[in-house]
């Protein structure tokens, strides 16, 4: 196979890594703890947990697992708050009982979380006070027996979590009433554990260590299968691509991406857990300004987020006067990296912003840009270490890197199938393990991969492909655009026209302006004819923009005149 990215590897970057360097996530934990002991593992709202302080909560809570719920391994269990101390404890603890996490979005409505509680068949669930009123309306529908119940502040020092639920609580009304008969609290779990013996169950990388669910934009949610080895191979990988510009037990991640989803599980939780850093976990993200105070206050060497959260940083006054002395790698994922944001993010941090690419059913890193990479190219660069790549037509045959296709691919970090659908995953695996990503790519000369779209949103305008992505980031580009997302509208006599939904940054910003601008810059059946202002737009939890949601909100309009 013809694997052109290679020649453009960083010296310092390895072909391939050794998925097997691990025996199970457990072991790699292990040595971690072991090695950083007394080195800050993960910090929040001020306060500071060690890779001890973490192996011996996480220990107390496994044990609690084993011994009081009477959970087996393989057992499956839930995994729903935001970005707090408890996670990696609740996770580990997990992990280290031979049990099977299953990552909950907290935001879910009670129909999701029903769905994906008796999808998994999870036994037992962690969760935070908040969202406990949702698990509430389904939990007697569902195979859940064990509730673990924290809140946001009690894993705090006693007198700040106390205030923290306070405040939470009565002065912002964020803690529905709710009644969940036996729930047991976390910190009550964490005591009676200490007190209780953990048995280390044998483990192999052949067991499965999480299912995470993926697809609820687009259909029912399916839980991607992702073995200790699935996750080890990509920790490797992401190590391989950028370890040599990290350096072990002091580094400081930015983690404001939940760690519930498989972008910040991988890279920011367990990748710097294997190197000894330190994750600043952030709870709310949305709240820029008291993301920007915990910045200030943190000497932070490497971040990860996505290209609306950059955008949202660059565009707070205080985030630009923060001190960036020791900030060595920024990663973008999820949804393309804008140039216009690329090119900000260079000039106020003097850190490029490196696009990279996964699936969640790739645990999720498929491509990444490299650490070596001087200026914004607009791909989502290489394949990572130990991975195929290749495009395919309609009809899966193999086309020559020169030409546009679907692409495939095929390494040690690509799922065993999603949970109890068989016929689901032969839809996008086939015999020899390609997995086919619904994303339409192709590869320059220097074998950097550019994503063209993905075909669901493509849109085609008098036979013409149309790629969302393209007319999106010149939109972006027009100092007056805060974000802008791009749909097909269906035409009489084009099939289909190009439509624009724009935040503003300036509000003197009119339609005329913006098509004009788009006209200086794309062919013509490129540009769009419809224009809609708009105060924000839909996006998921992790501050993906929903395209889906905006062409059902269009479409219903469109039926309403019709």
């Amino acid at each position: 196979m013809d694997k052109p990215w290679l020649s453009r590897y960083p010296n310092d970057v390895p072909e391939h890594i050794n998925p097997e360097q691990y025996p199970s996530l457990v072991e790699m934990f292990e040595q971690s703890v072991h090695k950083f002991a007394d080195q800050p593992a993960f910090s929040n709202m001020g306060s500071v947990m060690t890779f001890r302080k973490l192996e011996e909560r996480s220990r107390a809570f496994s044990a609690y697992l084993q011994n009081e719920l009477k959970l087996k391994k393989g057992d499956r269990v839930a995994l729903m708050m935001p970005n707090l101390l408890q996670y990696p404890v609740a996770l580990f603890g997990v992990l280290r009982a031979g049990l099977i996490a299953v990552n909950v979005n907290p935001l879910y409505t009670p129909r999701e979380l029903e769905h994906q509680l008796k999808d998994s068949e999870a036994k037992a669930i962690v969760i935070v006070s908040n969202f406990a009123n949702t698990l509430e309306q389904v939990v007697e529908r569902t195979l859940v027996k064990h509730v673990v119940l924290t809140s946001l502040g009690q894993m705090l020092p006693r007198a700040k979590g106390t205030l923290v639920d306070f405040v939470v609580t009565y002065v912002k009304g964020m803690v529905p009433k709710y009644d969940l008969p036996g729930a047991i609290s976390m910190r009550k779990a964490l005591h009676k554990g200490r007190r209780l013996q953990y048995v280390k169950p044998f483990m192999s990388g052949d067991d499965i260590a999480f299912l995470q669910y993926t697809g609820g934009t687009t259909g029912v949610a399916k839980g991607a299968v992702l073995t200790h080895s699935n996750m080890i191979a990509n920790i490797m990988q992401a190590k391989g691509m950028y370890g040599p510009v990290l350096n072990e037990g002091r580094e400081i991640v930015v983690t404001a991406l939940p760690l519930y989803h498989v972008f910040a599980l991988t890279v920011n939780c367990l990748l710097f857990l294997e190197l000894g850093g330190s994750n600043l976990l952030i709870t709310n993200p949305r709240d820029i300004p008291g993301f920007v105070k915990e910045l200030k206050k943190n000497s932070f060497t490497a971040v990860t987020g996505v290209n609306t959260l950059f955008n949202a940083l660059l565009n707070n006054e205080d985030f630009n006067e923060l001190d960036f002395g020791q900030l060595k790698l920024a990663v973008g994922g999820g949804m393309a990296v804008q140039r216009a944001v690329a090119q900000q993010w260079k000039n106020t941090t003097g850190v490029h912003l490196l696009e990279g690419y996964g699936l969640t059913e790739c645990s999720p890193l498929v491509t990444v840009n490299p650490h070596d990479l001087m200026e914004y190219t607009g791909s989502i660069g290489l394949p990572v270490p130990s991975t195929d790549v290749r495009i395919v037509d309609e009809q899966g045959n193999e086309l020559p890197n020169t030409q546009t296709g679907e692409l495939q691919v095929r390494g040690p970090q690509v799922m065993q199938g999603y949970w109890q659908r068989p016929e689901a995953t032969k839809e996008v695996m086939n015999a020899d393990g390609w997995l086919s990503t619904g994303d339409i790519v192709k590869f320059d000369e220097q074998g950097f991969i550019h994503i063209v779209d993905r075909k669901k949103d493509m849109i085609l305008v008098s036979g013409f492909n149309v790629y969302p992505n393209e007319i999106e980031d010149v939109v972006a580009l027009h100092d007056k655009v805060l974000e802008v997302a791009a749909i097909g509208q269906p035409h009489d006599i084009s099939g289909e026209v190009v439509k624009i939904f724009v935040v503003k940054r300036d509000g003197s910003l009119t339609k005329d302006e913006v098509i004009a601008h788009c006209r200086k810059h794309m062919t013509g059946y490129k540009v769009p004819k419809l224009v809609e202002f708009k105060d924000e737009l839909p996006k998921t939890n992790v501050g993906k923009i929903l395209r889906r949601i905006l062409r059902e909100e269009n479409d219903a309009k469109l039926d309403k005149v019709s």
